[in-house]
């Protein structure tokens, strides 16, 4: 079966949806797809967070308002989550499993049924401590029941004319973190700040990894020249907002590098 039919079926049966909608590739297409089946009984609900940029909070609320979904934001406030801020390996577990419960009593106040979030097949692939989370909670996870991988989601938002079809990857901003790194509010400012002035600098998919006062900059591997060409401005940047030391990595972006140090 197509499995864009096979998605409108599985959120068809589920009735009334609040959708975790972070405003990326996933979530948007599960959000747009979900409204287009159930219409006001779908829930846009967007966690405001220091570990997501304001460019993230405000095109997944022109989304909702766009399409006219309503949407629901509230505030995630994992630092204060206990043994969080010492970023121990199950970090995502515990992110996660704050804002699906956060989620769902907003779900409940609407009286909306389900509460579903927007991994597809590819993250089982990678450590993923959120999923336990998703688990746990009796979360929906739509685009994987229906076997979508990303490369697909990213075909049918095109064919349903989403404009985050081709939308760089993100990830929240704790992720740039090193496992047993303490995170901090300034830390978290000092990497968006960063992550902002390559972007505004034509760099769509790239990472900065923090280590310390260090700056670990990954960009796609046809950007590594263009990197080092423009390494003055970078670096000089990059120490305005905090850092010390500013480095290329010479493997260039990827998914999930801070779990390399898990396999070691």
């Amino acid at each position: 079966m197509d499995k864009r039919r096979a998605l409108e079926d599985y959120l068809a049966a589920l009735g009334s949806v609040a959708v975790a909608f972070s405003g990326g590739v996933d979530s948007t297409f599960l959000l747009k797809i979900a409204h287009d089946v159930l219409g006001d009984r779908v829930l846009a609900v967007t966690a405001r967070s220091p570990a997501f940029p304001h460019r993230e909070l405000a095109e997944a609320a022109a989304f909702c308002r766009s399409e006219g979904i309503r949407h629901s934001i509230l505030d995630a406030e994992e630092l204060r989550i206990d043994g969080f801020a010492q970023n121990p390996p199950n970090r995502c577990y515990l992110c996660k499993r704050e804002l699906l419960v956060k989620i769902r009593a907003i779900a409940e106040e609407n009286g909306i049924a389900h509460v579903a979030e927007g991994s597809n097949v590819d993250d089982d692939g990678d450590y993923r401590p959120g999923l336990e989370a998703v688990k746990e909670l009796c979360v929906k996870s739509p685009l994987r029941a229906v076997g979508l991988s990303k490369q697909e989601i990213r075909d049918y938002s095109r064919q349903v004319g989403l404009n985050t079809w081709d939308k760089p990857s993100f990830a929240c901003l704790f992720s740039r973190f090193p496992y047993g790194e303490e995170i901090t509010a300034q830390k978290l400012h000092m990497v968006d700040q960063a992550e902002q002035f390559l972007l505004d600098a034509g760099f769509r998919q790239m990472r900065v990894r923090i280590h310390g006062e260090i700056a670990r900059i990954e960009v796609l591997p046809h950007d590594l020249e263009r990197l080092l060409r423009e390494r003055e401005a970078v670096v000089a940047a990059l120490r305005r907002y905090g850092f010390l030391y500013v480095t290329m990595d010479l493997q260039g972006y990827r998914t999930g590098s801070m779990n390399d140090m898990l396999q070691r």
